[in-house]
């Protein structure tokens, strides 16, 4: 902003007029700029104040969901109902294992004596006389004239081992032999290495 001295008029009432001395004109000139510089600035400082307020507001918003933790009191006490064992509801239909007698050995038939053999991976998965697939791993036998499903429990007596077999087929064709064992049923009672051997047969109800 310029000030311009005023040019002095020719005085209407006869009294001279006072002309501004320049460094008056210097002074308000001054005090014109500092008010003027004064404004903006408290301007700027009001925007500066404004946006740290903004900027704290943001920093101090969670980015997330927040989560109050509940009382640790409440919170254990809402475990309480499982801290007591309940004792379940026994229907009627509930049977007392206590009470239940162990099943009674089958009884048996003594068949005698004879010499056993086995078969295995050479007829594996062929028909056998009752028209199953032979399996070498099955607890299976065969057996002249015995009813097919018949059950016959083998012993070995020189080592005492037996092994429950069920009879699914027919033989052994060989002379002197009297049952032929599948290859897990031999291994049963050790007769892998000897291909055969001494056993006793029992007939099972």
């Amino acid at each position: 902003m310029i000030y311009q001295c005023p040019v002095s008029a020719p005085p209407m009432d006869g009294n001279s007029t006072k002309r501004l001395t320049p460094r008056a004109v210097a002074v308000l000139a001054a005090i014109a700029l500092l008010g003027s510089t004064g404004a903006g600035y408290a301007e700027q400082s009001q925007e500066r104040v404004d946006l740290a307020a903004e900027t704290t507001a943001t920093e101090a918003a969670p980015a997330g969901p927040v989560f109050t933790p509940s009382d640790e009191a409440e919170f254990a006490e809402a475990f309480n109902a499982f801290d007591e064992p309940v004792e379940p509801a026994i229907p009627d239909h509930a049977v007392d294992i206590t009470t239940i007698e162990p099943a009674a050995p089958p009884l048996s038939t003594s068949l005698g004596s004879g010499i056993a053999s086995y078969y295995g991976r050479r007829f594996h998965g062929r028909r056998t006389a009752n028209g199953e697939r032979f399996d070498m791993n099955a607890m299976t036998a065969a057996h002249k004239t015995l009813p097919f499903g018949t059950r016959v429990r083998v012993t070995n007596p020189r080592s005492g081992q037996s092994v429950v077999v069920r009879i699914n087929d027919r033989g052994p064709f060989t002379p002197g032999r009297t049952i032929d064992l599948s290859r897990a049923a031999a291994t049963e009672i050790g007769l892998i290495r000897r291909g055969h051997g001494n056993v006793e047969l029992e007939l099972l109800d």
